[in-house]
């Protein structure tokens, strides 16, 4: 667990993780894999995501692999601080999704000792930074950018391209929908469609 102890009062100190990169390249496994060790380090653990990402399951946090865990689904980041019990771990699914406020829900609950785990896609499909993302990426403790793999070369994907035709920036999809690309790929495709 990445806490250290506070020397003036000797109570453990949070942190915020942020595990991001395009879709397809193991976000969820990744945040489900940190859940599950600090459940076997005897931490208590509770998972939110944000209701508009039913993909799979309304409830569970499911991988692309379909590896699940429990989760309660929340409308706004505000929710999770009302949820919250003593928790020593949160994680966060999907993170892109939640408004702003999620920046300080990570901070108030690091700094009340808890450490903090968020997934989400650091680029929307126009290759642009994704809602509350980059901000977290700045106030993150500990970073894990995860790649896929280009499904037209095979080189690292960084890249989410939507392969459907559709403007709304949240669009709830799959290997239907979208795609990882690297990032000459993704710029053969982006110019060709101007």
């Amino acid at each position: 667990m990445y806490t250290e102890k506070n020397q003036k009062n000797n109570k453990e100190v949070g942190c915020v993780e942020v595990i991001c990169g395009s879709m397809f390249s193991g976000k969820t496994e990744e945040l489900m894999r940190r859940m599950n060790r600090a459940k076997l380090a005897k931490q208590s653990v509770e998972i939110y995501k944000h209701t508009v990402d039913s993909r799979y399951d309304s409830h569970n946090i499911v991988s692309h692999d379909m590896n699940q865990l429990p989760s309660t689904p929340v409308a706004s980041s505000t929710e999770i601080l009302l949820y919250t019990n003593d928790s020593d771990v949160i994680g966060i699914d999907e993170a892109q999704f939640f408004d702003n406020e999620l920046v300080n829900v990570c901070n108030t609950l690091a700094n009340r000792g808890v450490r903090v785990i968020i997934a989400g896609l650091d680029m929307d499909y126009m290759g642009k930074p994704f809602g509350p993302m980059p901000s977290l990426l700045a106030m993150a403790d500990e970073i894990t950018k995860l790649h896929a793999i280009c499904i037209k070369c095979g080189k690292l994907a960084l890249y989410t391209h939507r392969i459907i035709k559709d403007e709304a920036l949240f669009l709830i999809g799959e290997k239907e929908s979208y795609e990882p690309l690297c990032r000459e790929c993704y710029k053969e495709i982006s110019n060709n469609q101007k």
